[in-house]
């Protein structure tokens, strides 16, 4: 643990990472693990613990110029370097192919996450403290350097900005697509501007001075973790020049670099002003500080009697780092994943209950709600944002429309707050019913079943390799049918509220057709499963995790022997220590390593991959068939849980969880570092399943036509 002062005489109890020089000392290990900072905005800041970019997603300003979207680097790092006389001590590192220069992570001598940044440097009698962190809701970072030195004689510090002007799906070929970088300088420092891209950065510092260094360039900075992806690796980023800070025997220095980006220099300039101060730099470290620490608090006072566990602490505050504002709507989004995805329709209605209900932040709940009801269209609930793009959304989903209304049934059970569903959302509820049953886009439509058929490429499993698809899954899927019936008894439910019975029983009648329906043809008897998707006479017996969902959702249409059957097929066959594999490993098309090229790593992406997020789903279909015994609730932790939570928040992206995992041992993490749902859905599961704190509305909710 380590405590920190937040100014009020009171401390701060933040539960710490820690690397000491020995950890260190081993390159290839420490080089994997990965930090992240965000700011509410879709921006970050990200790095490894050696402070070596290893992709081209890491940098020290990673700006959301359309927030949350439109991300562009344009702060790739600080080169630090202290000179003793003629002598030059750095304290950075770059990685080239086959060489990584200068040496300066040699001189590291501790890392911490707590939950900022923290490197800790040595050499020669000088000591480097550097801690990076974001003011919220601004495309800023801040940078707090403390210097302390032993010697007797006057020493100089220079800091080297490295600036980029780049979308972060690409990387800077200066040669190919030539960059010029304008400078116009200001009080101790300097204003940038990118052309063509015509960004601007302004840089400041509380201390010393800014030298300009007109036309220096890194080429090819190495990015290890691209290259093993199949992706461009190689970089070329703009040695700004340098702001020098003196530094007199035996004194103790603190200081800050101020960096705020903007697609105007107005937009860059202003926000600069309001944060380049020495004392409000501080403050805002000590509002972040005191904003991650609140969440903590608010988590354990709403759950009185939980244990306080490191794990647990780090989850908590990764909740707040998928949660941002969208311009578009002025109101509450989630980023799917850091580093590269948008946000999602589907990650985030599937990511809410445990981003903002078992946290207890019910109104962004209802802002995430309102953001994605905004941009319904045909009955569609956009499914996502492309980054690039912007605010023209993509509707190419089935499953993410029903998930909506699973995510207001979740928002119902936890607030009882009718008024606000029946007021805002009621409408376009009715309506999305309504186009899904008359039929919409993409062969989405009512089958004379009861069951809902879809096109190809439509649920969450729904890469491509050359515009064909990897896991068609047309027809029906088992998870669609599962969540219409659910999303149909919601209908019911608050017909009876809101309108009347005789409304009320067109969405029963409904949902009994489909419960029919389902039973009659999804049921493999000769493996006691369920069925992935039928297709007219097609039927896929592919053993896939996506039937759990029947067994998981509050609205089930398998009695409680299929749902026992259904979870213990899916626990013997598909459990792969962090989560559930995508694919049992004797199908023919079981892929077990996500390495490689983009095409190999699409092949295996939902066919053998482990998935974190469906460990949320299984354990609370698995107490649910066990009826939350108490003793069935201690082994789901143990060996369910436990491995994520206490392996996986010390790994790869650290105090967070990870995309997904290798589906053959040791399950290496693989994808994004930190994902949305990876957290949300086990930390659900582990707060209602696991702990049985259930939500104050749930017994009102799910049993209102008793």
């Amino acid at each position: 643990m380590i405590l920190e002062e937040d100014g009020n005489g009171r401390k701060n109890d933040l539960p710490e990472i820690y690397l000491g020089p020995r950890f260190l000392s081993n390159f290839d290990k420490t080089i994997r693990l990965e930090w992240i900072v965000t700011n509410g905005l879709g921006a970050y800041a990200s790095s490894t613990a050696l402070n070596i970019n290893t992709r081209k997603y890491h940098g020290l300003l990673i700006a959301a110029l359309n927030p949350p979207v439109k991300r562009h680097l344009l702060l790739a790092k600080m080169n630090e370097e202290i000179w003793i006389g003629d002598i030059k001590y750095p304290f950075y590192s770059d990685e080239f192919r086959k060489l990584v220069h200068p040496d300066g992570y040699k001189r590291m001598k501790g890392f911490s996450l707590n939950p900022l940044p923290v490197f800790y440097y040595e050499s020669s009698g000088l000591h480097l403290k550097k801690r990076v962190f974001m003011p919220y809701q601004k495309n800023a970072v801040i940078i707090h350097y403390e210097v302390l030195s032993t010697l007797e004689d006057p020493a100089v510090m220079n800091i080297k900005p490295l600036v980029n002007s780049r979308h972060f799906y690409e990387v800077t070929d200066r040669r190919m697509f030539p960059l010029q970088f304008i400078q116009k300088p200001i009080l101790n420092g300097v204003t940038l501007e990118a052309q063509p891209h015509m960004n601007f950065l302004v840089l400041s510092s509380t201390d010393g001075h800014y030298s300009p260094n007109e036309g220096v360039w890194v080429e090819k900075v190495y990015f290890r973790v691209d290259d093993s992806r199949g992706e461009s690796c190689l970089d070329d980023n703009y040695l700004l020049g340098s702001f020098s800070v003196n530094i007199a025997p035996k004194e103790r220095k603190n200081f800050y670099l101020i960096a705020a980006g903007g697609e105007t220099e107005e937009e860059a300039v202003t926000l600069h002003s309001t944060i380049s101060e020495e004392d409000v730099a501080r403050r805002i470290y000590l509002d972040e500080v005191r904003r991650r620490y609140r969440l903590i608090r608010n988590f354990y006072r709403r759950n009185p009697g939980v244990a306080e566990e490191d794990w647990l602490s780090w989850l908590i505050t990764s909740t707040d780092s998928f949660l941002v504002t969208r311009r578009s709507t002025g109101k509450r989004s989630v980023i799917a994943g850091y580093h590269w995805f948008e946000d999602w329709g589907r990650d985030a209605l599937i990511s809410l209950p445990g981003l903002t209900l078992v946290t207890g932040r019910f109104r962004e709940a209802e802002e995430i709600l309102l953001t994605f009801k905004q941009y319904c269209k045909n009955g569609l609930i956009s499914c996502r944002f492309p980054d690039k793009e912007g605010d023209k959304p993509t509707y190419d989903s089935v499953d993410t429309t029903l998930w909506f209304f699973n995510a207001i049934l979740q928002y119902l059970k936890y607030t009882g707050n009718f008024d606000f569903v029946r007021r805002e959302l009621w409408e376009t509820l009715q309506d999305i019913l309504d186009q899904h049953i008359r039929g919409t886009r993409f062969g989405i439509h009512l089958d004379d079943d009861g069951l809902l058929a879809h096109g190809p490429r439509l649920t969450w499993m729904d890469v491509s390799i050359n515009g064909k698809p990897v896991t068609p899954r047309d027809g029906k899927a088992v998870e669609v049918q599962a969540l219409w019936y659910n999303a149909l008894k919601l209908m019911a439910m608050l017909a009876t509220k809101f309108e009347g019975m005789d409304d009320a029983q067109r969405y029963h009648s409904l949902a009994d057709k489909a419960k029919r329906g389902f039973n009659e043809k999804f049921w493999q008897h000769e493996g006691n499963y369920l069925f992935d998707v039928i297709n007219g006479d097609k039927r896929d017996s592919s053993l896939r995790p996506n039937q759990i969902i029947a067994v998981f959702l509050d609205f089930s249409m398998l009695d409680d022997s299929r749902s026992m059957r259904v979870v213990d097929v899916v626990w013997r066959n598909l459990w792969g220590t962090y989560g559930l594999k995508s694919l049992s490993k004797d199908n023919p098309r079981y892929v077990g390593n996500y390495i490689g090229s983009f095409s190999n790593r699409d092949l295996a992406y939902h066919n053998g991959t482990v998935w974190a997020w469906l460990l949320g789903p299984f354990v609370t279909a698995f107490s649910k068939v066990k009826n939350h015994d108490q003793y069935w609730r201690k082994f789901a932790f143990k060996n369910f849980m436990q491995p994520l939570f206490l392996e996986e928040t010390c790994d790869f992206g650290l105090e967070t969880l990870g995309e997904i995992f290798d589906g053959d041992p040791p399950h290496h993490s693989r994808g994004c570092i930190a994902q949305a749902w990876s957290v949300a859905e086990p930390l659900r599961a582990f707060v209602e399943d696991i702990l049985l704190k259930r939500p104050g509305h749930e017994s009102q909710i799910l049993n209102f036509d008793q």
